[in-house]
């Protein structure tokens, strides 16, 4: 037997669309990861981009479970000036309470992918929005539903 690799003709990529709303974050972030990658399918081939675009919305509500959320014990995230000093931390609340709170769907996701050139191609390929609506309807998503996969998966 020979060992099966993809080329780029024989790679076809689908669109799906995840509703985040009440979605445990992690939970969402790792299936999101292996939608990207290309995992879930049997032409896989590690050294091609195989990964599926990925549309996430109502990441406004996405669910922290335990104490993320929490202002003084919760989930940091940490960001340096260059300066001397020049740290600056936020929780995951204030993310999510602020401008873009889609950026806590989208870090969770990006720390999830391969440190490479592949994983910017495969982080390229996911779209993350706040609200419900997303400009991508020409593209025909199919709905991926995480909450019958596991009961774990929602709050």
């Amino acid at each position: 037997m020979k060992t099966y690799s993809a080329k780029p003709s024989d790679i076809e990529k689908k669109w799906w669309v995840i509703d985040a709303k009440d979605l445990v974050l992690g939970r969402l972030a790792s299936q999101t990861a292996v939608l990207l990658r290309g995992k879930h399918k049997p032409t896989f081939t590690p050294h091609m981009d195989c990964g599926d675009y990925v549309i996430i919305v109502n990441a406004k509500y996405v669910y922290l479970s335990g104490k993320k959320s929490d202002p003084k014990n919760g989930k940091f995230y940490y960001r340096h000036t260059g300066f001397p000093g020049g740290i600056k931390e936020t929780t995951a609340g204030k993310i999510l309470g602020g401008k873009y709170p889609e950026r806590v769907v989208k870090m969770a996701i990006k720390r999830m992918i391969s440190r490479n050139k592949m994983g910017d191609v495969q982080l390229s390929n996911l779209h993350v929005y706040a609200e419900a609506n997303h400009p991508h309807a020409a593209q025909k998503p199919e709905a991926f539903d995480l909450v019958s996969k596991n009961s774990k998966n929602t709050k």
